[in-house]
């Protein structure tokens, strides 16, 4: 908004300068073409000169006028746009009826143009502050004021405070401004030079400081909230007293503190007399009491003693006693343990013999069921034999199957179980002519062959690896 009325005003002020360019412009040409004029042509003497009638440009009194009437509405409506920034609040002033009721807060407002302005005041806190003397390196109203004694006094004192917003019209239209000049610091400096004087200088100096401080506080919130003006806070900062009164009061803190001293010493030594007092009675009391119970011992250890006696001769027939029947339960001990030893080993004996014979019964029972089982199996391995007698060459070549890589067989041999294996692949090939035949797969019963080696075919010499 604020761009937007910047730019109306100055659109406004524009179309006022362009019409005052248009009139200037116009008159200017307009005296250039009579100097022209009037200079070209010589006048006859005493004659009048000619006047460049239709030849001189009027001025263009109606354009400029419409300018000037088209200026004042951006003109107008910029200065009717009023913006009001943070921190700060307004009233409406109008020069016909005076403050106008309302407070303008922060953003954007409309007003009356030339006939209604905004009065801004900052309604943050602020803080008004007195000094206690003069000093050219502070800045502050000074402020002195009177204990019960009539003693002047100065105080620093700092008051924070701030603007109702509600009541800015009020404000404005009755309070006098500056309001901290005016208003905020006569009331802070009557208020204390009211409050002090029902106090000595000591007691505003240290006992009832706070207590006065109070006291103004309220009073100065009360006389500026009527106005309003909200107090926040009301600090004493700093207290002067008379150089003489300072440097007596100083010499009479220092006398007190000397007699508070001595009253303190005093007490302690009286402390520490009746603590040595109680000392020795304590010891005293100690000793008697140590006394008697060292008699009151001596008199229990001697009955303890004769009290022990009438029961020692007792006590030793009891131990003899004790020890005869410990030793006869020794006795009667080792004895029975002899005899449980002895049943113990004619026990294991016993159980060692028991043990052995059924050892061997299972051993003969074992080589029975052996030598039945292997009478078995070797009736079973004849009969098989018997009607597959290539068998026993299979087993010799599952035997030697793990050690053997390379054969060497003899094309004759007899009783080799190769020799009828190549009678029978040769009868094979030549009944079925010119065609090789596949390798058989391998039987059930056939050995497993040796890693890396094939099955030879029907049509290999035999020899040959």
């Amino acid at each position: 908004m604020l761009l937007l009325k910047y730019l109306l005003l100055a659109a406004g002020i524009g179309l006022f300068a362009g019409a005052a360019a248009i009139i200037a412009y116009d008159v200017y040409v307009a005296a250039q073409l009579r100097r022209l004029l009037g200079g070209g042509e010589a006048a006859a003497p005493g004659a009048e000169p000619a006047r460049p009638v239709g030849l001189i440009r009027p001025v263009r009194w109606s354009v400029a006028g419409k300018l000037a009437g088209l200026a004042w509405l951006p003109l107008l409506l910029g200065l009717s746009i009023v913006v009001v920034p943070d921190g700060t609040a307004g009233v409406r002033v109008s020069q016909i009826s005076g403050v106008r009721p309302g407070t303008l807060y922060p953003g954007v407002h409309f007003v009356l143009p030339l006939v209604e302005r905004v009065a801004e005041y900052n309604v943050r806190d602020h803080v008004f502050t007195t000094i206690a003397a003069e000093d050219p390196k502070k800045k502050g109203e000074l402020l002195r004021v009177t204990g019960r004694e009539g003693l002047s006094i100065g105080m620093a004192v700092a008051v924070r405070w701030r603007l109702e917003p509600k009541r800015l019209d009020s404000i404005h239209a009755n309070l006098a401004q500056p309001l901290e000049e005016q208003i905020v610091a006569p009331v802070v400096a009557a208020v204390f030079r009211q409050t002090t004087p029902n106090y000595i200088v000591r007691e505003i100096f240290a006992t009832r400081r706070e207590e006065l401080r109070q006291r103004a506080a309220d009073a100065i919130t009360a006389r500026l909230a009527a106005d309003g003006i909200v107090v926040k806070e009301v600090m004493v900062r700093d207290i002067v007293l008379p150089a003489e009164y300072a440097k007596g009061l100083e010499g009479l803190l220092l006398k007190e503190q000397e007699n508070e001293r001595l009253g303190f010493e005093t007490e302690i030594k009286q402390k520490q007399v009746r603590i040595a007092e109680l000392e020795a009675e304590a010891q005293k009391i100690r000793d008697v009491k140590q006394a008697e119970a060292g008699a009151q011992t001596r008199v229990l250890q001697a009955k303890g003693e004769a009290d022990a006696m009438q029961y020692t001769l007792p006590l030793k027939q009891k131990q003899i006693e004790q020890s005869r029947f410990e030793a006869e339960a020794r006795k009667e001990a080792t004895l029975k343990n002899a005899e449980a030893a002895a049943a113990a080993k004619v026990i294991d004996s016993k159980a060692e013999l028991e043990r052995r014979k059924l050892l061997a019964e299972a051993d003969a029972n074992r080589i029975r069921v052996t030598a039945a089982a292997d009478a078995e199996r070797m009736k079973l391995e004849a009969l098989v034999l018997k009607q597959n007698p290539l068998l026993i060459q299979k087993i010799i070549a599952e035997r030697l199957s793990d050690k053997l890589q390379i054969m060497m067989v003899p094309t004759d041999g007899k009783y080799f179980f190769a020799n009828d294996v190549m009678r029978s692949a040769f009868s094979g090939a030549g009944a079925s002519g010119a065609t090789q035949p596949e390798d058989p797969p391998d039987e059930p019963g056939d050995a497993p062959r040796p890693n890396g080696t094939q099955r030879p075919r029907n049509n290999e010499p035999h020899g040959r690896p």
